[in-house]
């Protein structure tokens, strides 16, 4: 499975007590490939789940890679970050926006219903990847 991973899957993954955790780790059972993740998501992941060695071993382990540098697309996080000015979003969120516009055929991995609301290209529908009920 190709995807591109945002920070609540990861977390949920490496917290055996997280409420996705039993999703999270279904998911990942089928990632055939290291799904494209940014820095702002392994940072914020780092953050909730207070280690970095953690998130370093997803990448160092093939679960994710980062694909993505925010210095070349800052002109279209800040029309993003205008766009969802209300939603007050943050880097990881805008970043991983811009991701699915850059690869169309990777869902968005998350739990954040945000992504339900966010739109690529403008208008068009981001395919994610969510736990039953989200």
């Amino acid at each position: 499975m190709k995807g591109i991973a945002d920070t609540g899957f990861l977390v949920a993954f490496a917290a055996r007590r997280d409420r996705h955790h039993d999703w999270a780790t279904e998911v990942a059972a089928g990632v055939t490939e290291p799904l494209l993740t940014c820095e702002a998501v392994l940072a914020e992941a780092s953050f909730q789940l207070e280690s970095v060695q953690v998130v370093l071993a997803m990448v160092t382990d093939g679960l994710v890679r980062t694909a993505f540098d925010a210095g070349e697309h800052t002109d279209r996080l800040h029309r993003l970050a205008r766009k969802y000015g209300d939603r007050r979003p943050d880097l990881a969120d805008l970043c991983l926006v811009r991701m699915s516009e850059l690869h169309p055929h990777h869902p968005v991995i998350t739990v954040d219903r945000d992504f339900r609301v966010y739109r690529r290209n403008g208008r068009e529908v981001i395919p994610v990847i969510m736990p039953p009920g989200r």
